[in-house]
């Protein structure tokens, strides 16, 4: 028996996405994997990081081809020309979901607020995603990915000891919150679909939200003590040894999550000692003691390679990891076994390189078996104009007065 074939989750969803830069765009893009058919509506200028670079791949962003797969694009005038306003609107009549990530208040000012499509859609799932939200003392300010993680008191919590606080290597206000939509969106496309005479919902997601709702176990130490968490580097509060180790040729990280395995670790280096001292032997006394524990590991791991290490702890079943680099990362066996990167046609750069959606079905199939490129700037304007009922006197008109504008080349 042949397997049944599978189509796109969201196959059918259509999404107005007004989103730019990276959070609103990482969400869409999620959401286009997943089958969504995403329209992404760009002034005639472009979506910022259509500039941002170097590096370029033959003159576009690598930025913007990374966030941008599996959408249609469509430039418009929204700023000056009202009649791009009733353009978008009619496509919002006919979408299952808007997206923005404006500053509070910018939709309103350009005829698009909730308010006003949901009078031409009741059932549209409208989706806000800013920096601090619509509402609050800090709603007014811009949302950048770095400001909402120190916001957040995350960024106190990174770097070394007594260090500066560092930023993660990737944006992950941005990531974080782009998800954090694509999940509630998802959610209200279900409730709406399961409940036939429901309305739509309007849906205020933000960047330091997101990143509060991060902390996790570090706000409830907070909770519990009313002490504020330190840093502790590649470290874990409450886990020993649980960090990264300087080998005599590369770091490595060591994971040591139960008693059980802080056993089988001190047995794969042949110091079964460190496992039966009594201030080593429990997680509270690795903890109590870490700094005597984490400079004994210190001098054993300094005096053979990473790999040696890795040997013995993976065939004792003790979590650990060379630390790769983002090249080695990519290039990997399992990274390839799982064909998390893949080549995709693209109408000026020809094939680009492109990390696939993570969300894998079994036998490793993927979601949608179509994946398409990042749109040039308006390439898709005349399409999905046509696609709406517009006319090719209207498409034409529109055009002409720059109301929309379309790809040159």
């Amino acid at each position: 028996m042949k397997p049944t074939k599978i189509s796109p989750f969201l196959q059918g969803i259509k999404v107005l996405d007004f989103s730019q830069i990276l959070s609103g765009p990482y969400c869409t893009q999620l959401l286009g994997d997943l089958g969504a058919d995403i329209y992404k509506v760009e002034p005639l200028y472009g979506d910022g990081t259509r500039k941002w670079g170097p590096p370029f791949i033959k003159g576009e962003s690598a930025y913007f081809l990374s966030i941008n797969r599996n959408k249609k694009s469509i430039a418009m005038d929204l700023t000056k020309r009202p009649e791009a306003t009733s353009i978008a609107l009619r496509m919002a009549s006919k979408c299952d979901v808007l997206i923005e990530n404006f500053r509070p208040g910018v939709m309103s000012k350009l005829g698009l607020d909730y308010d006003v499509v949901r009078k031409h859609n009741s059932r549209i799932v409208y989706c806000s995603l800013s920096g601090y939200g619509q509402s609050g003392p800090l709603s007014h300010k811009p949302g950048y990915d770095i400001a909402a993680f120190a916001a957040s008191g995350i960024m106190s919590i990174t770097g070394e000891e007594g260090g500066t606080p560092v930023k993660v290597g990737v944006p992950v206000a941005d990531i974080g919150s782009g998800m954090f939509s694509a999940l509630a969106i998802t959610s209200a496309l279900l409730g709406i679909r399961t409940k036939p005479n429901s309305k739509g919902v309007y849906l205020d997601i933000s960047m330091y939200d997101s990143m509060i709702s991060w902390l996790t176990f570090q706000a409830g130490y907070y909770f519990a003590t009313g002490k504020n968490p330190k840093p502790l580097g590649s470290a874990h509060p409450l886990l020993v040894p649980y960090q990264a180790f300087r080998a005599n040729d590369r770091y490595f990280i060591l994971a040591v999550g139960s008693d059980a395995l802080w056993t089988r670790a001190c047995e794969a280096i042949k110091r079964k000692d460190l496992a039966s001292a009594k201030k080593f032997a429990t997680v509270s006394s690795r903890i109590s003691n870490r700094k005597i524990l984490i400079s004994t590991l210190e001098r054993i791991f300094a005096e053979k390679s990473a790999s040696h290490w890795l040997k013995l702890f993976d065939k004792a079943g003790v979590p650990s990891s060379p630390i790769s680099t983002v090249g080695e990362a990519l290039q990997s066996n399992h990274t390839q076994f799982r064909h998390i990167v893949e080549n995709v046609n693209h109408t000026s750069a020809k094939a680009i390189k492109s990390i696939r959606s993570p969300i894998t079905l079994m036998n490793g199939k993927k979601i949608r078996s179509d994946d398409s490129a990042p749109p040039l700037l308006g390439e898709h304007t005349v399409e999905i104009l046509s696609s709406f009922n517009y006319s090719d006197r209207d498409i034409d008109i529109f055009l002409k007065k720059k109301i929309v504008a379309e790809a040159s080349g």
